[in-house]
């Protein structure tokens, strides 16, 4: 026997996996865990069993509820799991699922449309942090098609726009935990920063590398992702996050001058698979470092002073973000916005066996 529970299956930037109403999974957190491994078919390297896609990428769920919040529409839970792994990781953000809350939530009936925009305040529940996102909903139904391109994702759709309201120091104390703008841990200058994602910017040169490489390249790169993790290891305890051996985060993100026209070049590890592109988190933390004088990126990136377009070059293309920088202080990021797009690519019940959970159970 099995158990059914209603989803969307959708694809948020360049991540995609299963949204559910809170309402319709297990209110006890273990047992909710178990479900979502159950739904993505974790540990698996294949997740054969799952909906899962075998990559960190599309090893992810949403859960979405009504905001009791003061001013906010709605709240959201992302949620990290891994292919060959039991780990399931609600300690950080996703900027890329996030595209997806608010078509989710209009799909759903948790919020209705407002005219041929709707802009809904998110609150992301593992952060704390809010923004404000904007999606096409003409007719009173979410547009999913339009002229919007996304580098990572094939094709064109609408635009959803996300305008982020307070992202220093999301899962760390402040913007620069260890209260530098460069840090030499290790034996390796790095800036450690936290905009929205914990990230360890490391110049590229110094590990011996272009920062250009492909992705393949560096996943079969095992001298330089043992030096990583060393490092990354050394980082957490630097930045307050402790033993971070089974977190997801910090980020390590290789940076070199941009060859692209861009802003600055990047290969971001999440944290032990390159990525095919970059979080939208932690394109935000990584453009937030190229504006701040002294820090790894300062004389490798090429960025407008005093805030403005940062676009950070990925293996798959570029990624641009517009922030608004404090002239009194630089180091106070007052907005950082950005363009997505999502899609609901299916709609209908998941199935996960009774013995995982039944209905009316919370254990």
């Amino acid at each position: 026997m099995q158990t059914a529970i209603p989803t969307l299956f959708m694809r948020g930037g360049t991540s995609r996996g299963p949204f559910f109403l809170e309402s319709d999974l297990p209110a006890d957190p273990a047992t909710r865990d178990r479900v979502l491994l159950a739904v993505l078919g974790s540990p698996d390297r294949r997740q054969i069993d799952g909906l899962g896609g075998a990559h960190p990428l599309t090893s992810k769920a949403g859960i979405v509820r009504k905001s009791a919040t003061p001013g906010v529409d709605i709240d959201f839970l992302f949620v990290q799991l891994q292919p060959d792994s039991e780990r399931v990781d609600t300690s950080a953000n996703c900027g890329n699922m996030l595209a997806a809350v608010a078509p989710f939530a209009l799909e759903t009936g948790l919020a209705a449309p407002t005219g041929a925009t709707t802009t809904l305040r998110v609150l992301t529940l593992n952060t704390g942090m809010q923004c404000d996102m904007t999606v096409q909903t003409p007719n009173g139904q979410v547009n999913y098609e339009g002229t919007a391109r996304i580098d990572g994702v094939p094709g064109a759709a609408a635009p959803v726009d996300i305008d982020f309201l307070d992202t220093a120091g999301s899962v760390c104390a402040s913007l620069l935990p260890t209260g530098k703008v460069k840090d030499v841990i290790d034996g390796i200058e790095v800036t450690c920063i936290d905009n929205g994602m914990p990230l360890v910017l490391v110049p590229a040169a110094a590990l011996g590398r272009s920062g250009y490489e492909g992705v393949a390249e560096l996943n079969a790169d095992a001298e330089l992702k043992t030096r990583l993790e060393r490092l990354r290891l050394a980082c957490g305890h630097a930045m307050g996050l402790g033993d971070v051996g089974d977190k997801n985060y910090p980020k390590m993100t290789l940076v070199a001058p941009p060859r692209l026209g861009g802003s600055v070049s990047t290969r971001s590890f999440i944290p032990h698979v390159c990525h095919d592109a970059i979080g939208v988190l932690a394109a935000v933390t990584v453009a937030t470092a190229c504006m701040l004088e002294g820090s790894v990126a300062d004389g490798i990136a090429v960025a407008p002073a005093g805030g403005g377009r940062i676009s950070v070059e990925h293996p798959g293309g570029e990624f641009s973000v517009d922030l608004e920088v404090d002239p009194s202080d630089p180091r106070n990021v007052k907005r950082a916005a950005l363009l997505r797009t999502a899609r609901l690519i299916m709609r209908g019940d998941v199935m996960v066996p009774q013995t995982v959970w039944k209905k009316g159970n919370t254990a």
